[in-house]
């Protein structure tokens, strides 16, 4: 990627897990250099899981630390010791993001509250995320996506039926961290506009629960008008829709293909002559959208047995080319390999460290002029701390000292 729109923006990033990181991996993306620093014996808390969706991580192609933190490098200093803030100070200086995820009370434990921060960058732009906001009364308290964005930001049950028993999981691993880290990116681009323009820096704030209630914002807004928790959604085969041309109707092998027309007269004859019930596009009761939305019913058990009588594929190769809106419903392994997917470049390829395969990921989803992502893989814990100190003047000597000491790794 040619165009780097944030080549020369210095971000350092104290933060663990997916959420906070994975708006640096973005900024990274971008082409800003992302300093990571990790406590010089542990690391990201992240580098120790040993599972991720149910199956195994490998600790040398870990998925989740590609995901969150490609393009970084990785400086080890331990912030509890008053060196290791020295040593901070001394990079934010020279820096124009600080990234971070840390509670209040370790943000004042290691002396990197925004205060610490602007004393040493008074124009820096000061990031932070949460699971619960930097405001109210649990704003010391942490959480994941799975309970700050999915659980209580209202998705789960928004997308729940009430026949079950209990509800709805999130869609998989750092669903709502990915989200939320977008959000966090995109907050830190405007500050650094806003800081080219004045001169000024600040503080911006992206929590997993306001992501989260943003997720579902016009489910929120509804419910907010009308003073009551809107429908909830029906179990499948029974979502007959008023308009019987938006549904999920089951191929012949159990795979599932999404019907979204919302304009149904232009398209009715096209939808089963490719379905190959033509004759029902002249039937009084199914030729026009009036008629359709009269008679639903019916007409959703018409294109559903169609739809039940030939395998997924076929549907797939009937449906290419037509004018109207439709999608096959993909599981993960499916979605990576979606000629579209492919052909817009949102699968991005980083070397492993074990020199094997390489590691393909899901690129960002922004791109500049129509340029591909280019990025690197994550650091190994610690990887860059020698060289980012010898770039801010600091001698050897010193280093193998801060090293003997514990600051540093």
């Amino acid at each position: 990627m040619k165009t780097k729109v944030m080549q020369g923006v210095k971000v350092i990033e104290v933060a663990q897990f997916t959420f906070v990181p994975a708006a640096g991996a973005v900024l990274a993306d971008w082409g800003a250099d992302v300093i990571k620093i990790e406590h010089p014996e542990r690391g990201d808390t992240q580098r120790g899981f040993i599972n991720l969706d149910g199956m195994a991580v490998e600790p040398n192609r870990h998925i989740l630390m590609e995901h969150a933190n490609r393009g970084k490098r990785s400086v080890g200093i331990d912030l509890s010791q008053a060196e290791g803030q020295q040593l901070l100070y001394r990079l934010v200086a020279e820096c124009d993001v600080f990234l971070t995820n840390y509670l209040p009370s370790a943000r004042r434990k290691c002396k990197i509250d925004y205060e610490d921060i602007k004393a040493h960058n008074p124009t820096i732009v000061y990031a932070r995320g949460s699971a619960l906001g930097d405001k109210g009364p649990e704003r010391e308290q942490g959480g994941f996506d799975a309970t700050a964005f999915w659980a209580r930001g209202g998705s789960s049950l928004t997308v729940t039926p009430e026949e079950l028993d209990g509800p709805l999981q999130q869609p998989g691993g750092a669903y709502g961290d990915s989200i939320g880290g977008m959000n966090i990116a995109g907050g830190i681009s405007a500050a650094l506009f806003h800081r080219e323009r004045t001169g000024e820096g600040c503080v911006l704030d992206v929590s997993l629960l306001s992501s989260g209630v943003w997720a579902t914002a016009l489910t929120v807004d509804m419910a907010m008008e009308h003073q009551k928790a809107t429908k909830k959604p029906p179990m499948p085969g029974k979502d007959i829709n008023k308009n019987p041309l938006i549904g999920n109707f089951k191929t012949a092998d159990g795979k599932y293909i999404n019907l979204t027309i919302l304009t149904p007269d232009k398209h009715i004859r096209q939808l089963f002559e490719c379905l190959g019930v033509s004759e029902l596009a002249d039937d009084s009761r199914f030729s026009c959208a009036a008629a359709l939305m009269e008679n639903n019913i019916e007409a959703h058990q018409q294109i559903a047995q169609a739809f039940a009588a030939q395998p997924f594929k076929c549907w797939i190769d009937r449906l290419d080319g037509v004018n109207f809106q439709w999608a096959a419903f993909q599981n993960g392994l499916d979605a990576s390999q979606d000629r579209q997917v492919l052909a817009n470049d949102m699968i991005v390829e980083v070397d492993a460290i074990d020199g094997g395969r390489p590691i393909r990921l899901v690129a960002n989803p922004v791109q500049f002029n129509g340029e591909k992502v280019e990025t690197e893989r994550s650091p190994q814990a610690s990887e860059h701390t020698e060289m980012v100190l010898m770039d801010l003047g600091i001698e050897w000597d010193e280093i193998e000292k801060l090293k003997e000491r514990g600051a540093i790794a």
